[in-house]
């Protein structure tokens, strides 16, 4: 399948490619530079030329209810612009900050107090949008706000009927289930209640439809979404991980996906160990093990970046594994980690899919 020609010329004219972020049978996501009436700026393409036939119609569904939402969005400034929209691809803004599940916003009462200010713009404006379990789809800007992304789910009313105020309760729900989980201290009373008492609507879903989605989507998709990572990240990462470890020169180890445009999803591990040939060695090692297919990447780093309880950052590493360099600085909260940061980008090994969102300056500022 290919592009309808209108799209393919809007894009050739407009479109400078990037770095893929995601790759399913919904769609392709990548991140680049769009050129507009205003000059060029970092936006996000979705595209459904590369989707498979047979998912063709729910991804050209999913398509659509993106676009209106967005349309309707465009000036409430909580979620990415809608820039230029075609039969079957659309360019949006790019929002400059990470997903909630890399930001990690503990103890963040501000975030959430904006988050809920973005919630009710977007239902003032009759959109809800039905996919904020995910953290993934919370994104907090470098101003510190929250902000709303990934629209595929959206519905949008003309009305506020009582389905709209169902879809509405459970935005905020879910919503409430992340404040829950970095910033419990700060739930009001009325907030518990919220998180106490699920819509009817949502009670039959979890225990029928949702049921039948999950049978539909990892088995005849064979589509798991955990942060892009798919059943690669969930099934062999694990299995991986534990034959990493057993060499006796590595002292810790993680892996995290990335997309890959010829493979779709990739793995890379980062491995802490003193000596950096051991990378060849791992391979080998993993190969002969005939379990899963080993990571694309392997890369040895003399130490892990490490968060206040000693685990692997994997969200800074989740950034480093898909090039996405600038938003990795903003992460950095001592001279300790900027100069970590500068020691592993040097020999990081995805070079195939990279952009130029180097930082400028990755030098430790003099204590």
């Amino acid at each position: 399948m290919s592009l309808p020609k209108e799209d393919a010329a809007a894009l050739s004219a407009r479109w400078t490619e990037g770095v893929l972020l995601k790759r399913d049978v919904f769609s392709t996501v990548e991140r680049g530079r769009f050129r507009g009436d205003a000059g060029e700026v970092d936006a996000v393409l979705r595209r459904l030329d590369q989707v498979p036939w047979w998912s063709y119609i729910p991804a050209r569904h999913l398509f659509g209810r993106e676009r209106r939402a967005l349309g309707l969005a465009r000036d409430l400034r909580v979620g990415p612009e809608l820039l230029w929209a075609g039969r079957q691809a659309l360019v949006r803004g790019f929002i400059d900050g990470v997903a909630l599940h890399l930001a990690k916003p503990v103890g963040d009462v501000a975030y959430f107090r904006s988050a809920k200010q973005a919630l009710h713009k977007l239902h003032r404006a009759g959109i809800c949008h039905n996919d904020l379990a995910k953290e993934q789809n919370w994104l907090r800007g470098t101003d510190g706000r929250a902000y709303v992304t990934d629209f595929q789910l959206a519905a949008c009313f003309r009305t506020r009927s009582r389905l709209f105020r169902i879809a509405a309760y459970e935005d905020l729900r879910h919503l409430l289930k992340h404040k829950r989980s970095y910033a419990p201290d700060a739930l009001t009373p009325k907030e518990r209640k919220i998180l106490a008492r699920k819509s009817l609507v949502a009670s039959i879903w979890l225990m029928t439809g949702k049921k039948v989605y999950r049978a539909i989507t990892r088995g005849l998709f064979n589509f798991t979404d955990r942060e892009g990572g798919g059943r690669r990240l969930v099934n062999d990462a694990p299995v991986l991980l534990d034959l990493i470890k057993k060499n006796p020169g590595v002292r810790d180890a993680t892996i995290v996906a990335f997309a890959d445009r010829r493979s779709g999803v990739g793995l890379y591990a980062f491995v802490e160990a003193d000596q950096t040939s051991l990378e060849t060695q791992l391979r080998n090692e993993l190969t002969a093990a005939k379990g899963p297919k080993p990571p694309e990447h392997i890369q040895v780093v003399q130490a892990l970046p490490r968060d206040a309880n000693g685990g692997p950052r994997t969200e800074i590493l989740q950034l480093v594994a898909t090039n996405q360099l600038d938003l990795v600085e903003p992460m950095m909260k001592s001279p300790a980690d900027r100069a970590f940061l500068k020691d592993i980008l040097g020999s990081r090994k995805n070079l195939r899919d990279r952009f130029n969102f180097e930082t400028a300056d990755l030098t430790p500022p003099p204590s």
